[in-house]
């Protein structure tokens, strides 16, 4: 077994190991922070190396490695496939998401407090996803996502169950420009009393973004209130762009 397709021992430290964990602690979160805060979503630093990127994105055609497949059109998502990773994951896979959680966590709780929610989400991801599996929520949300040219992702909410966790992290392992065109990043978001507001980010290969999974809180003259906000992906115009997307709670 290659060292990406190695499983994670149930035993691993809760805050990753290996060079992502490092890749992670690298990012500015006090900036990345007050972007989310500002638009609902923020760029992070090159989290998969090269080589790292290809691998992930060759699993694709390893089905054992595979929980579930999603035919998008079928289901009028838009066009294109994904497909769920059974757990435990890849290394990389499962080291990034131990590695994000604890940085995530106090923005979580931050716009939690903002919006006068109770908090529910414990300090370690192995607790949080106990509590889920705890309330029927235990189907793998781990994704790789594939689309060619002409394909693209309608925008939608990764929610999945009743526990939710208020945000997310894709990673394209692809070369805008070169591997694909188009095939941008979308967030649309609700605001209130307002017409919608969309964004559109081309992520670098290897690079993150992180944003939010339902909604986000806004200031506004009564105080702060809930902003819900999709996601989604633009047509891609040529070549193929792969997406590992990485959601911090199960699934029922």
């Amino acid at each position: 077994m290659s060292p990406t397709t190695k499983p994670t021992a149930p035993g691993a430290r809760t805050t990753g190991t290996g060079p992502w964990a490092g890749r992670v602690a690298a990012a500015d979160w006090s900036a990345v922070a007050t972007e989310l805060d500002a638009y609902g979503g923020a760029l992070l630093p090159q989290l998969l190396a090269p080589d790292e990127a290809a691998r992930i994105r060759e699993l694709y055609e390893r089905p054992e490695l595979f929980r579930s497949t999603v035919d998008m059109a079928r289901h009028r998502f838009g066009c294109g496939e994904y497909k769920y990773f059974h757990a435990p994951y890849p290394e990389p896979v499962e080291q990034l998401k131990r590695a994000l959680y604890p940085h995530l966590l106090p923005i979580a709780r931050t716009w939690w407090q903002r919006l006068g929610r109770t908090a529910p989400w414990p300090d370690t991801l192995e607790e949080w996803l106990g509590m889920c599996h705890a309330a029927g929520q235990t189907k793998s949300t781990a994704i790789l996502l594939r689309y060619a040219a002409g394909d693209w992702n309608a925008l939608h909410r990764d929610l999945y169950g009743d526990l939710v966790f208020p945000l997310q992290v894709v990673i394209n392992l692809d070369r805008p420009g070169t591997d694909h065109t188009g095939g941008e990043f979308l967030l649309v978001e609700q605001r209130p009393r307002a017409q919608s507001r969309a964004s559109a980010t081309l992520l670098p290969r290897g690079h993150g973004y992180v944003f939010t999974t339902r909604d986000r809180p806004v200031r506004s003259a009564r105080g702060w209130s809930a902003a819900p906000v999709r996601h989604g992906v633009s047509p891609v115009r040529t070549g193929r762009r792969h997406t590992l997307a990485l959601v911090f709670h199960d699934a029922a």
